[in-house]
């Protein structure tokens, strides 16, 4: 079947290729061959007469097109699928319990519950915001039903759907100065904490020297404490305020890693409201990066 002159198994094929990152991881949540896969990208491109991937023998990414796509992708296939189901049974879903990792709570929480109450008014949400690793054992527990979170990109297999990447980068007060001879000022947040963890281990790894500059209990204070020129810190991209300056490779900081937002707990009965939720923190997230 198609939707405004594209087919929706082009868009499928689409989303699956983005959100897995690789055309042969691709073709096994579709169910496809990878040169089917990739035959149905093609075919995408050209019905729009857009490039929706740069792809190189090592890398694929998706293009400015690509990253506007896939939010009316995910719409229309939403849609679609709200079409058919409408032709069996529904499932009566009252609450949500949503696990929101806390290092998204600043920059998106707000509007996202702002806008999801709209779309579902008649929908109660049980929100529990914290640590990813301590969402999961709620999760595991069957205290939430589905959880939003960040992670390090890692090789490894781990739970959850990637739904967005994010690369950490180093943040200091625009008219913060480092000094090479002295040991790097950090302002962090107290252990367990993803971030102090990239931080202090990617120091290590050219054996720089650091000092604590400050120890804040959230992202917030993070934030106030760096623009305030206490010292510098890691964090996404999506975090930096006008206030605050991403500090370039010439300054000799070790480079940071890419960080992952997933979704885990996406099943048949919430699946209705979740994706609705990806689509606008997707959204969300796109508008934070285009800002930075």
């Amino acid at each position: 079947m198609q939707a405004g002159g594209v087919e929706i198994d082009l868009l499928r094929a689409f989303v699956a290729v983005a959100e897995t990152g690789s055309f042969t991881a691709a073709a096994e949540v579709i169910s496809r061959s990878q040169s089917a896969v990739s035959q149905k990208i093609i075919r995408l491109e050209a019905a729009l007469g857009l490039r929706v991937f740069e792809r190189t023998s090592r890398a694929l990414a998706l293009t400015p097109d690509g990253e506007r796509l896939l939010v009316g992708a995910r719409k229309m296939i939403l849609h679609f699928d709200d079409f058919l189901r409408e032709f069996s049974e529904p499932v009566q879903v009252k609450v949500l319990r949503l696990g929101f990792s806390e290092n998204l709570v600043p920059t998106q929480l707000p509007k996202l519950l702002s806008r999801f109450t709209r779309l579902y008014p008649d929908i109660q949400l049980e929100l529990t915001t914290g640590l990813g690793s301590d969402l999961l054992v709620d999760y595991e527990a069957g205290l939430l039903d589905v959880v939003i979170a960040k992670r390090r990109t890692s090789a490894t297999a781990q739970r959850g759907r990637m739904i967005w990447r994010e690369p950490l980068v180093w943040m200091a007060a625009r008219d913060y100065q480092i000094e090479a001879s002295r040991p790097v000022r950090l302002v962090m947040m107290r252990p367990p904490c993803a971030y102090r963890a990239v931080m202090v281990e990617a120091l290590a790894s050219v054996r720089r020297e650091w000092t604590s500059a400050c120890l804040a209990s959230s992202l917030i204070g993070v934030q106030a404490a760096v623009a305030a020129g206490l010292g510098i810190t890691a964090l996404g991209t999506s975090f930096l305020q006008e206030d605050m300056r991403i500090i370039e490779p010439s300054e000799k900081l070790p480079a940071l890693p890419t960080t992952e937002v997933v979704v885990i707990g996406d099943e048949t009965r919430t699946q209705h409201l979740v994706q609705p939720l990806v689509s606008l923190l997707t959204e969300g997230l796109i508008s934070s990066s285009s800002l930075t």
